[in-house]
């Protein structure tokens, strides 16, 4: 495995079973779950724990008071903002281990704000409908970990 987990980072999820889908995607590769908040939910919440079974005991998860708090702790060099408001897709980011791949809330995404003081690390999923305006969370977070996690050649 890679010297580094990868981190999924999920800035104030509203939906319990989107974040636990991705908390057991996280626990079956070793990535850590960073959860900021607000939750829209409580962790302890009956369908969170329905959607992650038994394995949330098992799944590194860190826990942050706002987003101001996690970027201070972290190199914004490895950090990766994943929008659809963007052109550039995710697989033409370079992953290292220990990179952030961060995701904003399923209803509104991550802030504008955020968005404008990262523009050169913000990718996105291409979708050739554009009916469809975005994919579900869950799906989201594992397309580009699986991409992440190949260039780091950990899985």
């Amino acid at each position: 495995m890679q010297s580094a987990p990868l981190h999924i980072v999920l800035v104030e999820p509203e939906i319990p079973p989107n974040t636990g889908s991705i908390a057991r995607l996280c626990g079956a590769t070793d990535s850590v779950l960073d959860l900021v908040h607000p939750l829209g939910f409580s962790t302890d919440d009956k369908h969170l724990k329905r959607a992650g079974l038994d394995y949330w005991p098992h799944v590194n998860i860190r826990h942050w008071q706002n987003f101001d708090e996690f970027l201070d702790q972290h190199d914004e060099r490895r950090l990766f903002f994943l929008t659809t408001k963007t052109e550039r897709p995710y697989y033409q980011a370079a992953f290292s281990p220990g990179d952030c791949l961060i995701f904003g809330r399923e209803t509104k995404g991550l802030p504008e704000e955020i968005l404008a003081l990262y523009p050169d690390r913000c990718y996105t999923i291409p979708m050739s409908n554009p009916h469809i305006r975005s994919l579900n969370l869950a799906m989201s977070a594992g397309i580009v970990l699986y991409e992440a996690l190949r260039q780091v050649q950990s899985i």
